[in-house]
């Protein structure tokens, strides 16, 4: 459970957390890389296609609704050998999305406010809501809602009202990706009151797919899919998928491409690095023994 208390008392792990994270670069990779190299290029990117997208629905005339899926950077003290780098659950990250959330909507908003308002909206489920004004104009406020998840449906249904159809509304990293995660009660209320109107906003997304390191990004109006390679001699590899596409790629169809383009899977290519060069362990050894002599 976490309280405002809580959350206040981490703001000072949550700076630091800042400012290394335009220092930190989580992922080594190319200069014109599909995803975004370090957590502050990916804040940048997320900026850029939330603009992007809520100028496109306010031209179109549909519901300035989106999903936002950010993915929050590891925290600074994490060693390899951590199982899991987020034992706090959702309440551990709470603060350093807080800040991050500051961040995106300091960059979406028309002429922002000082200060970004909060409040909790459910503490043993970790959600929150935050609303950022513009001075200009009314319209161009932001609100969002941190970590919905199934319970809180009524929240959503009265935050809209709250909310209304000229300002925009982010669901920012929910916990449910369909509507039958509602239950049978409420898998038609969520479909027409949050799917039917949600349209994506930003995305960072990672997952394995046949065994192999998949990211998938969207950045208004396109999907894009990668899978990265772990090079030892160099930067990681990435290898592009599919074509630019409006919707999600489906699951078979990413893994149709990966047999594609990586037709052996990644335990026999593990297994041909250690029949060239020897297994990992063997080599770490010679090359410490080559850094005494």
């Amino acid at each position: 459970m976490i309280s405002r208390y809580s959350v206040a008392s981490a703001a000072a792990v949550a700076a630091q957390f800042l400012l290394n994270i335009a220092l930190i670069d989580r992922w080594t990779l190319t200069a014109d890389a599909l995803i975004p190299a370090t957590p502050r290029e990916q804040t940048q990117r997320a900026i850029s296609s939330i603009r992007k997208a809520i100028i496109s629905r306010r031209e179109e005339g549909k519901p300035l609704r989106f999903f936002v899926d950010y993915l929050v950077p590891l925290p600074p003290e994490t060693k390899a050998e951590d199982i899991d780098p987020w034992p706090g659950g959702l309440a551990q990250m709470y603060p350093y999305c807080e800040d991050i959330l500051g961040e995106i909507l300091k960059g979406v908003v028309t002429d922002p406010t000082e200060k970004v308002s909060s409040q909790v909206i459910s503490a043993p489920d970790c959600c929150g809501f935050f609303v950022q004004e513009s001075k200009s104009s009314a319209k161009n406020d932001v609100a969002v809602l941190l970590f919905p998840g199934v319970d809180q449906l009524k929240q959503i249904e009265d935050i809209e009202a709250m909310v209304g159809d000229q300002r925009t509304l982010l669901l920012f990293n929910k916990q449910f990706q369909r509507p039958a995660d509602f239950g049978f009660l409420n898998r038609n209320k969520s479909q027409n009151q949050i799917f039917d109107r949600y349209a994506q906003g930003f995305a960072f997304q990672e997952f394995a797919c046949r065994g192999e390191d998949l990211k998938l990004t969207f950045e208004h109006p396109n999907w894009e899919s990668c899978v990265i390679c772990e090079e030892e001699d160099g930067p990681d590899q990435e290898i592009p998928l599919l074509s630019p596409q409006s919707e999600r790629p489906k699951y078979e169809a990413l893994e149709q491409k990966i047999n594609e383009v990586l037709p052996e899977p990644l335990w026999i290519r593990q297994m041909g690095k250690a029949e060239d060069k020897g297994l990992k362990f063997q080599r770490d050894l010679k090359r410490m023994q080559g850094n005494k002599e």
